[in-house]
Formats: structure tokens, C-alpha cells, sequence
């Protein structure tokens, strides 16, 4: 048996909820929402934690603006703090470099950040899942079993029918989901709505689309106030009911 899998329990211990950010493809803004969450939850008080998995081609670090973090050594990787965020990515070892995974070398990867990352004590970890249903997916669904999954969708054609292969998955493997958000809404509609009544699962709400977004990347104050980021403000008090400004949850 691999020892590393028992070190990921041990690693996550004291972290009282996982959040993982998923949605059926690329492209449909999943690393901005959880980078934004974590923002916004961290603003609330929560002691909060991001790992960003995509491991071939990280962005949260671009998003908060944190291409200098670097990890310390002490009995493991001690994450750096980023704007009051315990923050995790294989950025801060590849720079700009590529990372041209396949295979086992994907799953050790992942293996290899949750093994080693100490989080210590966390109100929530948000996890930027890999995009799709390939083996990094899976990987971490096998992994993080007290993972709860948030799902990002879109209108269209093409997102809705990836979200729901992705909503019928995580269905099939009973894991819980706490709810379904629609990223990038220009228009009201209920077509993602009416996808997470037929799985049954919370609808969220909508996140606008937002045009001063792609500039506010890098400047976690003007994220801030961007639109997505006031929306995920009043999604904040869905996921986290009884967390009040400034108080961490009891145990």
C-alpha cells in the first residue's frame, strides 16, 4: 500500500471542510470561481486553504497574483499565505515552465501535493479540481473522500450536456455535492437551474459575466469588487450559514 494515502488523511486532519470546484470541461471560468471563494470566504474570517490541482496548467496563481509564493519546509510543505489564503500549486515549483504530464506521472503528482502539504488547522479547503473526467479527476474523487463538490456550469449546449455526464458521475458515486452555480450569466435563464433540480442538488445561483474581470486578475483588491465576486459573496452565506465576520466556526 502506498504510505503516501495515509499521509493525506493525516495532512487533512484538521481541516473541517473540503470544497471542490469542478465543472464537465475547461474553459468555463472553474478556477476563477474557486480562487474567488477562497477569497471571499478568507474575507469573512475563515481560516481558508487553496490547492489548485490542474497540475499541467495551473492559473489560480495568476488569478490572485501570487507568482512569488513560495512553500517552506518544516515536516512537510508549509503554504504560503496569499492575501489571508493558506495557498498550494505546482506553479511555485514549475514557473513558467510547461509540465507535460501523462498517466502515473499525473497521479503521482497529485499524490505527492496532498501527501506533503501541511494545512493545519482550516475552517476550508477550496480545491480547483483538474478539468473533465480524465485520470486526474478520478484521482482526486479516489483520494479526498470528504470532499463535498461545488459545480460550475454555463448555458450552453455544450457545458450543459458536459455538466450533466458530470453531475450523473459524482451521482452514481453518491459523493455529496452542495450545489450548482452558473458562471458567466449575461442574461437571466433557467436552464442550469433546471439541471441541478433533475439531479437534485442546490442551485446556487448565477455568477454575471463580468467584462473588468480579466483586468482585476493579479489585484485581489479590485477582485474584490468585480461583480463575480459579490455574487459569490451571497453564495458564501449558502455554503457557510453560521459563520459570522471575523469568527472562526467551533470545532
Amino acid at each position: 500500500m502506498d504510505p503516501r494515502l495515509a499521509g493525506i488523511e493525516r495532512r487533512l486532519a484538521e481541516v473541517r471542510r473540503v470544497i471542490a470546484v469542478t465543472g464537465g470541461k475547461g474553459g468555463i471560468g472553474k478556477s476563477s470561481v474557486a480562487s474567488i471563494l477562497a477569497l471571499v470566504l478568507a474575507e469573512r474570517g475563515l481560516r481558508v486553504g487553496l490547492l489548485d490541482l490542474d497540475v499541467t496548467a495551473p492559473t489560480d496563481h495568476i488569478i490572485l497574483g501570487a507568482d512569488d509564493s513560495v512553500p517552506t519546509e518544516e515536516f512537510g510543505l508549509q503554504p504560503p499565505q496569499v492575501h489571508g489564503i493558506r495557498f498550494m500549486s505546482v506553479s511555485q515549483f514549475l514557473g513558467h515552465e510547461p509540465a507535460p504530464l501523462r498517466g502515473t506521472d499525473v497521479t503521482n503528482v497529485i499524490l505527492e501535493l496532498l501527501a506533503v502539504t501541511c494545512w493545519g488547522t482550516l475552517d476550508v479547503l477550496v480545491i480547483d479540481m483538474p478539468p473533465g473526467l480524465g485520470d486526474a479527476s478520478l484521482d482526486v474523487v479516489r483520494l479526498l473522500r470528504r470532499a463535498e463538490y461545488l459545480v460550475v456550469a454555463g448555458r450552453s449546449r455544450v457545458v450543459v450536456e458536459t455538466v450533466r455526464r458530470m453531475l450523473h458521475f459524482l451521482s452514481d458515486l453518491r459523493v455529496p455535492i452542495c450545489g450548482v452555480v452558473e458562471n458567466m450569466a449575461r442574461e437571466p435563464g433557467a436552464v442550469v437551474e433546471a439541471l441541478a433540480r433533475q439531479y437534485a442538488v442546490p442551485y446556487l445561483g448565477a455568477l454575471p459575466f463580468d467584462p473588468h474581470l480579466e483586468d482585476a486578475h493579479g489585484r485581489a483588491a479590485h477582485i474584490g469588487r468585480t461583480a463575480i465576486a459579490v455574487a459569490l459573496r451571497g453564495m458564501r452565506d449558502q455554503l457557510f450559514p453560521h459563520s459570522a465576520g471575523g469568527q472562526h466556526p467551533a470545532p
